[in-house]
C-alpha cells in the first residue's frame, strides 16, 4: 500500500544495512565481480571502474536475478576517461505483429553482432514469459518499459490504473531480472504547464510519455511514477536495477528540439538523478530523439551539467527528418556526433522507423549502423584502445589478407558474401580494382617482384 504523503517519515537509526547494488557496495569500498569484469572487457583499473559507480559517473545495469549477464559498463571514470559507447536493440511483441518466433529471430541477430543491450518493448497481451525467457538467455543487458506492458498485465482500462497498479507492474519486472527500467518520472504537471503553454509541432512523441500524459489529463492527478518516486525507487533497489529516467518531452522533429519543455523535464530528471543516487540506486539520463547536427554537442554539455554527469543514453538523435527507410542513416549520423560530444549509450535505429514493427532485417541494418556510429565516436574521444582493431583491419588490408579481413569485419557474414558474390579474375584481389590493386602492386615491388599490368 503506497504510504501517505503528508505523512514525514523519519530514517530508522541503527547499523547500515548490507548493501544490495553496485552503487551499495562501490560506496562501501567493494570492487564486486561486475566492476572486476567491467574493469577487465574496457582495460581499465577495477579501483577506477569502482570510483566512478559510486560516484554515479558509470552504471553497471545488473540485476540480481539476471545469472546470464556479462556486465557492461555505461559511462566514464572520474578523470573524464569514457568507456567505450554501448549499443542497445529495440524489439518485443506488438499488437498487430505478435509473433514470438519473429521476436526470437531479432534477438539472435542483435547478440550475434554483439549488441550490449536489449530493450524489450513488448506492449500487447501477456508478456511475461518471453521477458523472463529473453532474461534466462541473453548475456546482453535486458531492459523495459513498465509503462507499457501495464495495460496489458494488470488487464484493465489506462483510466481505471491506480498508481499501486504501476508499482506492481515495476515489481514484476524487477523481480523477473530486468537490468534497467525506463520511468518517465520527470514530465510532472510543472513540465505539462509548460508544454501546453509553449507549444509543439509534433506535441508528444514518447509512447511511454504519452500513455501517462493521457492517464494525467484523465484522473486529473500528478505524474504517478514522480509522485512516489520513493517507492520506485525502493523497488528498483531491493533488486538492483538501474533507472533509466525516460526522456517523455524529448523532441520528435527537429522543429521542436531544445524547445521550453524538453528542457523544463530535463531539470527535473537532473533532481530526480540525485534523488535516485540517494537511495543508492544507479541512474542512466535518457536524450533527445529529433535534432538538428548544430544542436547536438550543446545538448551533450546541457545534460551533463543539468544531471550531474550521469550516463547518458540517446535515441539517435536523427538529423533530419524526411528519410523514412532510412532512419538508421539519420540516426547514425546523429549518434556519432552526440557520442563524441559525451553521449555513453546509443539505442538503434532500424530502417522501419516511423513505418513498422522492424523485422530480423531491419534489427541487422539498424544495428549494424548504430555500432559503427559509436565505434567512430570511441576514436574520436580517444577511448583506450579503440583504434586497435582498425589498425588490425589496416594491416590486413595491406597484406591482401582477405581472411583476416573477413573476421575482423564487424558484420563478417556480410563482407565475404558481397566479395564473393563477384570473383575477381586475378587472384588475391576484388573486382573493384583487378590487376591494378594498388596494394598488390605495391606489395610486389616492396617484395622484389616484376610488375606487369599488360
Amino acid at each position: 500500500m503506497i504510504e501517505d504523503r503528508t505523512t514525514s517519515v523519519s530514517a530508522a537509526s541503527g547499523p547500515a544495512p548490507a548493501p544490495i547494488t553496485q552503487m551499495d557496495y562501490a560506496r562501501a569500498g567493494i570492487i564486486t565481480p561486475q566492476m572486476a569484469a567491467v574493469a577487465s572487457a574496457e582495460g581499465r583499473e577495477p579501483e577506477a571502474i569502482r570510483a566512478a559507480v559510486a560516484a554515479g559517473r558509470i552504471a553497471i545495469p545488473a540485476n540480481i536475478h539476471h545469472a546470464s549477464l556479462t556486465p557492461g559498463g555505461v559511462g566514464s571514470t572520474l578523470d573524464g576517461v569514457p568507456l567505450t559507447t554501448k549499443v542497445n536493440v529495440n524489439l518485443g511483441i506488438s499488437g498487430d505483429m505478435a509473433d514470438e518466433a519473429t521476436e526470437w529471430e531479432k534477438v539472435a541477430v542483435a547478440l550475434d553482432l554483439g549488441a550490449d543491450a536489449i530493450m524489450d518493448l513488448s506492449n500487447s497481451g501477456k508478456t511475461r514469459a518471453f521477458r523472463t525467457k529473453l532474461i534466462e538467455q541473453s548475456p546482453a543487458m535486458i531492459g523495459t518499459v513498465p509503462m507499457y506492458d501495464a495495460i496489458g498485465y494488470l488487464e484493465k482500462a489506462l483510466i481505471a490504473i491506480t498508481p499501486e497498479d504501476f508499482l506492481e507492474v515495476v515489481r514484476a519486472h524487477a523481480e523477473d531480472g530486468v537490468d534497467f527500467v525506463t520511468i518517465h518520472a520527470g514530465m510532472n504537471c510543472r513540465v505539462i504547464e509548460s508544454f501546453k503553454e509553449t507549444g509543439r509541432l509534433t506535441n508528444i512523441v514518447s509512447r511511454g510519455g504519452s500513455l501517462i500524459f493521457a492517464w494525467m489529463e484523465a484522473t486529473g492527478r500528478e505524474n504517478p511514477f514522480y509522485e512516489y518516486y520513493d517507492e520506485v525507487l525502493a523497488i528498483l533497489h531491493e533488486h538492483d536495477v538501474t533507472i533509466s529516467l525516460g526522456d517523455a518531452m524529448r523532441p520528435g522533429s527537429g522543429y521542436d528540439a531544445t524547445d521550453a519543455a524538453q528542457i523544463a523535464e530535463l531539470i527535473e530528471l537532473g533532481k530526480l538523478t540525485k534523488r535516485a543516487w540517494d537511495a543508492g540506486v544507479q541512474v542512466m539520463v535518457e536524450g533527445p530523439g529529433h535534432m538538428a547536427l548544430d544542436e547536438i554537442a550543446a545538448n551533450m554539455k546541457l545534460q551533463k551539467r543539468l544531471c550531474h554527469d550521469a550516463p547518458f543514453y540517446v535515441l539517435g538523435p536523427l538529423v533530419c527528418d524526411i528519410a523514412p527507410g532510412y532512419d538508421h542513416i539519420t540516426a547514425a549520423i546523429g549518434g556519432a556526433v552526440a557520442a563524441t560530444a559525451g553521449a555513453d549509450f546509443l539505442c538503434y535505429v532500424t530502417p522501419a522507423e516511423h513505418l513498422r514493427l522492424p523485422d530480423a532485417a531491419d534489427v541487422r541494418e539498424g544495428l549494424v549502423a548504430t555500432k559503427i556510429a559509436a565505434h567512430a565516436a570511441d576514436i574520436a574521444k580517444g577511448v583506450p584502445g579503440a583504434r586497435d582493431h582498425d589498425n588490425r583491419m589496416s594491416d590486413a588490408r595491406r597484406r591482401v589478407a582477405w581472411d583476416e579481413m573477413f573476421d575482423l569485419a564487424l558484420d563478417p557474414a556480410r563482407a565475404r558474401a558481397v566479395f564473393e558474390s563477384a570473383p575477381p579474375s586475378t587472384e588475391g584481389t576484388c573486382t573493384m580494382c583487378g590487376k591494378m590493386c594498388a596494394m598488390k602492386t605495391v606489395n610486389d615491388i616492396m617484395d622484389g617482384l616484376t610488375v606487369s599490368l599488360s
